[in-house]
């Protein structure tokens, strides 16, 4: 008798144990020091440094319940990312289900567009550093009603994404009218965006409004010319008309590649904004970065800025990026 009981309590366990969700720790450090013109040299954060958990639980029948929660902070200061401006989730805070229609997920992280149109970047969208994001997005603002927002992730969100369908995806995004921040919306924000990926090359294209009604669509593409040379380019526009209506477009233009050097890549960039009624605002970047294992890397970057008004800027970092 003893010994059955103490199989079906073993037998209990295992399978309460294989119900609970599955948990994973995560994170990113990266420190950089960093002199531009007309700056004193600083220490600060080069990408993105986060603290995060995420996991899912197998409901059955190919149908799974996952979350994610992602907080930001400055390794050189020890606060959180921007205080007192933003949240301490910064990062993102989703829950949903996952199955085989796709999944969904509800909260607060990247849009669909911002998640998709990173990948034709060739700094990948990092924080800081020559990064060339805001040539790739021509200025435009995912978040203009929240104070110290990070301008591409939005809360009281809806989130949907398709599976892989033979390369191709796609997905959207909807937030709520609520008011937040600094102001009240005026409309549903929402995000569009499609993808293609399959034997090295990979297309993208997207459209959003945000809160105000600014719109914003852009295409991208890349291509492995070699097994060390990814090529990639991007072309974006956003119109704010309903709350510009004077010069309201703003055009940007990327070009770029990484090149794989021995246990190293490559980085290079050149992107244009501008503006209805001004001349571009141009910027040359390149960057190096050198890994010491996988999970850890050296890099160094210098950029060249011309705006259309005033001096040439010159930018220069070098830093360290560790993920766990």
């Amino acid at each position: 008798m003893k010994k059955s009981l103490i199989a079906l309590a073993v037998l209990s366990a295992a399978g309460f144990a294989h119900a609970q969700s599955n948990v994973t720790i995560y994170g990113q450090m990266d420190v950089q020091i960093a002199k531009r013109t007309g700056a004193t040299t600083s220490m600060g954060a080069g990408d993105n440094n986060k603290l995060g958990f995420k996991g899912e639980e197998d409901l059955g029948g190919g149908l799974k319940a996952i979350f994610q929660a992602e907080m930001r902070f400055d390794p050189d200061t020890g606060t959180t990312e921007a205080a007192p401006n933003r949240p301490l989730f910064q990062g993102q805070t989703r829950v949903g289900l996952k199955g085989d229609f796709g999944m969904v997920r509800v909260g607060r992280g990247l849009t669909v567009v911002q998640e998709a149109i990173g990948g034709f970047e060739p700094w990948s969208f990092v924080r800081s550093r020559a990064a060339l994001t805001s040539y790739t997005l021509a200025n435009y603002n995912g978040d203009p009603l929240y104070a110290g927002s990070s301008q591409n992730r939005w809360s009281n969100g809806l989130w949907y994404n398709s599976p892989n369908m033979s390369g191709f995806q796609f997905g959207g995004t909807i937030g709520t009218k609520e008011a937040q921040g600094t102001g009240t919306p005026t409309a549903n924000p929402y995000s569009l965006s499609g993808t293609y990926s399959q034997s090295g090359i990979s297309l993208g294209a997207g459209y959003e409004r945000n809160a105000v009604e600014t719109k914003f669509w852009y295409l991208g593409g890349s291509f492995m010319a070699t097994p060390e040379l990814k090529l990639m380019a991007s072309y974006s526009r956003q119109d704010q008309g309903a709350t510009k209506p004077v010069n309201p477009n703003t055009k940007g233009w990327v070009l770029g590649g990484q090149y794989a050097v021995g246990t190293g890549t490559v980085l290079l960039g050149y992107g244009q904004i501008k503006p209805d009624g001004s001349n571009a605002n141009k910027r040359f970047s390149i960057g190096y970065e050198h890994n010491l294992s996988k999970r850890t890397y050296l890099y160094v970057d210098a950029y060249n800025e011309k705006p259309p008004v005033g001096s040439t800027v010159n930018s220069f970092d070098v830093g360290i990026n560790h993920r766990f």
